[in-house]
């Protein structure tokens, strides 16, 4: 069946530029049709990045022969990438994080083998156009320049093609390149989670809030600093003094220097913060719990949770059980202390890039792009990003996808 699958939905365009929409019934099962997307352009393989194993940076395979990604439910559309943001999370993928919880997301039967994700497509960041939309798709066309952020259980954008679920996609700003869009996605969604959606924020209630953003250098906190000064707050971040200026170009009021000494003293003499965001993880929350205004709401929302850490080595059921036994007694602890302790998630969402992608086109928001490279030079991309000490986002160009492939 999915061989039949495939080659019906995998009639899809050849070129950009030529090609026209078609009419076309895709898929079949006994007697029933069932419709799925409008046209019927035949093509099959595609040039990709993939990993047939996890490991280090050398399991990086790059090939001409990937398959074409298919339109499987009416609700998705297929997007010629022109460019791919990286990410940390890109990096620990390569090695296997997360993938018992992965493989539980792609196959909640258990009906393939084991080792059925590979190959591999890393990426999360997408921006490009739309090539093919299924039959439920309305508020996208073919032709349409977009960007996303794409879930780590599916292929991800370093390939010519990825396809993803039209709530995942929204419109690209105009005012930006695909590059530069194409750095973003990722880390505002992951900030609109876990500031938004877990923290209570908004541009509604933001105004002259205090924020403590510790990490303050790499993507996501370039962009929460960014957001959280578009919508009126004091934002206070901890970076090395390298960064210091940068970050303060981005809008951060308060610059504390990590490299200097333990930070839990200078932001102690602070005035207490209604909100702390943790891109750092380790032991800051045993002092960072302390800097917070004790019974009036204020929250630690962690993006560095051992989730991912425990259903690897646990499996799913035991990991499960005890992430809920640790955030459980974490919050109760300190809760206790009048303050409230939250872990935070990316979580893919079209309407909150619709969001971005306002503030973006008003100006409020720029693209950090410390580093772009050629699709032929991925490798090099996720070494620098596995390097860490980030100032901004590093990007793949695929204008042209794997025709501009260097050896």
């Amino acid at each position: 069946m999915s061989s039949v699958r495939h080659l019906a939905y995998s009639r899809l365009f050849c070129h950009l530029s030529k090609s026209k929409s078609v009419p076309k019934s895709v898929s079949s099962h006994g007697s029933q049709t069932r419709l799925f997307s409008r046209s019927s352009r035949c093509r099959t393989i595609m040039p990709a990045w993939v990993i047939d194993k996890y490991g280090s940076n050398d399991v990086l395979r790059y090939t001409k022969n990937a398959p074409f990604p298919v339109i499987n439910y009416p609700n998705e559309v297929i997007v010629k990438v022109f460019a791919a943001g990286l990410n940390p999370i890109d990096v620990g993928m390569r090695g296997g994080y997360g993938a018992a919880t992965m493989s539980m997301k792609r196959d909640p039967l258990k009906l393939k083998q084991s080792g059925s994700e590979f190959p591999l497509i890393l990426g999360r960041d997408m921006s490009g156009v739309v090539m093919e939309c299924g039959l439920d798709v309305k508020y996208f066309k073919e032709r349409d320049e977009v960007w996303a952020a794409i879930p780590p259980w599916k292929q991800g954008t370093l390939a010519e093609f990825v396809v993803l679920s039209a709530n995942e996609v929204s419109h690209k700003p105009k005012s930006l390149s695909h590059v530069e869009a194409a750095a973003i996605p990722y880390v505002a969604t992951t900030a609109w989670s876990a500031l938004v959606n877990t923290g209570g924020l908004s541009k509604d209630n933001c105004a002259n809030k205090r924020i403590l953003i510790l990490g303050g250098s790499g993507g996501v906190g370039t962009f929460a600093i960014q957001m959280l000064k578009a919508w009126g707050a004091h934002v206070t971040v901890t970076c090395s003094q390298n960064a210091e200026r940068f970050v303060r170009e981005l809008g951060a009021d308060d610059v504390v220097d990590y490299t200097s000494g333990p930070v839990e003293e200078p932001l102690g003499e602070l005035e207490k913060f209604d909100l702390i965001l943790d891109n750092v993880g380790g032991d800051t929350e045993r002092w960072a719990m302390n800097l917070l205004k004790p019974w009036s709401g204020s929250k630690y929302v962690t993006l560095v949770t051992p989730f991912l850490q425990n259903t690897d080595m646990l499996g799913l059921a035991d990991g499960m059980v005890k992430t809920a036994a640790t955030v459980a007694t974490k919050a109760l602890k300190h809760l206790y202390k009048g303050v409230h302790y939250r872990w935070g998630f990316f979580a893919p969402c079209g309407s909150a890039l619709d969001e971005v992608r306002d503030m973006v086109d008003a100006g409020q928001i720029r693209a950090v792009v410390e580093e772009t490279f050629r699709f032929s030079q991925v490798p090099q991309a996720l070494d620098k990003v596995e390097k860490g000490h980030a100032r901004g986002k590093t990007v793949v160009e695929i204008s042209k996808g794997g025709q501009d492939f260097e050896h």
